[in-house]
């Protein structure tokens, strides 16, 4: 685990926050929506990316490495839900990743997937766990404001969104 621990420390270095990063969390504050981070990496990157980039914005819980059992499993989404005294698991929450085992454990939660798409992962794009595609993070934004149903074709900026019906929460 010290291995790992010192990539994500020389990582941290050159860490850069993902495009529309900074808008889609404004777009999020602005309207009270809750965020919780589920992530692999351990906690000293989450915080120094939330504190470079996003100073002054609540993420709660954070869910990190440390937690067991890990992604794929849904078991730290399903533990962001009871948090926020969620009674339905995941259903009422969208988990926003970039792999396999982020659209995994979204789905295995009950919650919506959001795929952010790039060259390794595009292939995810038709995987039966990932509900919408996005191609950077402020694209979002337009999902939210027209919705989508779970099970809709994976959308990229510029295409057409349909109205929907799942509840955002925010993962």
């Amino acid at each position: 685990m010290e291995s790992i621990r010192a990539i994500e420390r020389t990582a941290m270095a050159a860490q850069k926050p993902q495009p529309g990063l900074v808008e889609l969390m404004q777009y999020l504050e602005k309207r009270g929506i809750r965020k919780g981070i589920c992530t692999r990496n351990f906690d000293l990157p989450v915080m120094h990316l939330l504190s470079t980039f996003l100073p002054g914005h609540v993420f709660a819980p954070i869910i990190t490495r440390d937690f067991r059992p890990p992604k794929p499993h849904p078991a730290g989404i399903l533990h962001i839900a009871s948090k926020w005294g969620l009674e339905d698991g995941g259903k009422g929450l969208i988990m926003v990743g970039d792999s396999i085992d982020d659209m995994t454990a979204g789905h295995r939660a009950g919650a919506a997937t959001v795929l952010l798409v790039n060259e390794v992962n595009e292939h995810l794009k038709t995987h039966e766990h990932t509900d919408v595609c996005i191609e950077q993070l402020d694209d979002l934004i337009g999902v939210l404001e027209k919705g989508f149903e779970a099970g809709d074709e994976c959308y990229t900026e510029g295409e057409a969104r349909k109205e929907g019906e799942v509840e955002m929460g925010g993962v």
